[in-house]
């Protein structure tokens, strides 16, 4: 027993504290600061997913809108150059959430999300963005026996709904895909998720961007917006910038308008990278398809296959800091890498030996019900896209599409959706979040040990509305 944990330990001695998608030689130069002043149609904040798609949108819409860019650091430095690139037809983190919290709408949903994630090929496509993109899908695994007949719940919704492209997989056809010794069954989603590298995607939105003329200003903190005329003035390091308006693509960092920060709390996640695998171990564990794997757990795991034939392995704690600071020293967990160690050669005891190269953590931005919410302040002059709750590769299209849709005063299919037009219930102040965070913590770890049998916090937390997760 001793020696099994000496080899999982030793399997991080050589990572990299690191995100692996950032260490990449093919990272762009950083464009230089804003000195002085700008002026501008709109201002997008942040560079992230969700402040590049709306830029980019921005300017396919109306190619004559003059489009500005500020990012506190550098493009896709966040959580967009640090997730595992899932890119998820779901608006809604995940069916089971959304039919919970929108079932008169859920088809729509639905609908809405594979056409946005249809689209996000197309542009992929017409800009010509290297990001390793792989429609291969996701399965849903059960390791316990109780998540099999929930997994089978989850296929009975799916075929009741008539939504379709899904297929339930028992233990031998699921362990032909993909061979675990915990492995018990599995949902697999052919068509509505994509495997894609994250920082290339952003990079890539980047160049297009630029191509069409959007100004873009790294190293470039910005302040809350202060209504003035017509627009809002912003200030940053080294100038100003005045815009008629503006869209916050802030997510896990405090956001400009003070109003919704309690609807937002950051929590890391973490994730570990091997190093190449060869031919006879990928061999070893079958996995030709390439799809993403979720187990279906309340601390789950989530792992996929790189094109260079690495796996990712990530997910399972989630790291609540008391009064939500978003800090660098934040990203490295040690003890968490170790316990994401241990669970991957369970996984895959036919993996012995093999090494981690990285090992890194992030922020996201997190709400109580799992899934982004919209708005505007100053008088419509800025809108907001806040809360993907881990699941925004694909989403923050969508949400930049409704900021846009927001700023212009434009009615739209997206506009009147119920998941839209309303709010989650926001996150007590603290002593009362970091308490009731891990109590949720304690009672899912309990859950998860218990055949998924829920305490009465848990029920509590659901019949009210609430979660925690990421």
């Amino acid at each position: 027993m001793a020696s099994a944990a000496m080899n999982f330990v030793r399997s991080l001695s050589d990572a990299e504290p690191r995100p692996y998608w950032l260490d990449d030689p093919g990272r762009p130069k950083a464009q230089p600061a804003l000195v002085g002043d700008e002026q501008c149609d709109l201002l997008v904040v942040g560079g992230g997913y969700s402040g590049l798609w709306t830029a980019l949108l921005a300017k396919e819409r109306d190619p004559d809108r003059d489009v500005v860019l500020v990012e506190g650091e550098e493009v896709g430095w966040a959580a967009s150059g640090r997730n595992g690139g899932f890119c998820a037809a779901s608006l809604t983190h995940g069916l089971g959430n959304g039919l919970s919290r929108w079932p008169g709408e859920l088809k729509e949903l639905e609908r809405l999300g594979h056409a946005n994630l249809d689209e996000i090929q197309d542009t992929l496509t017409r800009y010509a963005v290297d990001c390793d993109f792989e429609r291969t899908g996701e399965i849903d695994i059960a390791t316990e026996p109780h998540q099999v007949e929930e997994l089978r719940e989850a296929a009975a919704d799916i075929e009741r709904l008539g939504l379709g492209g899904h297929e339930f997989l028992d233990r031998d056809a699921l362990r032909a895909e993909v061979d675990s010794p915990t492995f018990l069954a599995g949902l697999w989603n052919r068509d509505g998720v994509a495997m894609l590298h994250p920082a290339k995607l952003a990079w890539g939105l980047k160049r297009a961007c630029l191509d069409l003329g959007v100004r873009i200003y790294e190293h470039t903190r910005a302040g809350r917006p202060v209504t003035s005329g017509a627009g809002a003035t912003v200030r940053t390091p080294y100038g100003r910038i005045r815009a008629r308006r503006v869209a916050l693509g802030t997510n896990a960092f405090p956001s400009p308008v003070r109003r919704v920060r309690p609807y937002v709390v950051p929590v890391y996640d973490h994730a570990l990278m091997t190093e190449p695998l060869t031919e006879e171990q990928l061999a070893a564990i079958g996995w030709k398809r390439r799809q993403g794997l979720s187990d279906y757990a309340n601390h789950f795991h989530y792992f996929r296959i790189t094109a260079d034939r690495r796996i990712l392995w990530g997910g399972y704690d989630i790291v609540y800091r008391f009064g939500g600071g978003v800090r660098a020293e934040y990203d490295y967990h040690p003890d968490t890498y170790r316990t994401l160690a241990e669970h991957f050669f369970r996984c895959f005891p036919q993996l012995e030996g093999v090494r981690f190269s990285h090992a890194w953590g992030g922020a996201i931005d997190t709400c109580s019900r799992f899934s982004a919410f919209f708005g505007t302040a100053h008088s419509g002059r800025v809108a907001y896209a806040l809360g993907y709750t881990g699941l925004g590769v694909g989403a923050t299209r969508f949400g930049a599409n409704v900021m846009l849709d927001l700023l212009d005063g434009r009615q739209t299919e997206r506009t009147r959706l119920e998941m839209v037009r309303t709010k989650p219930l926001p996150f007590p102040p603290e002593p009362l979040r970091w308490a009731g965070i891990g109590i949720t913590q304690w009672s899912m770890t309990r859950a998860d040990q218990r055949g998924g049998r829920r305490n009465l916090w848990l029920k509590a937390m659901d019949k009210a509305g609430l979660g925690f997760d990421s």
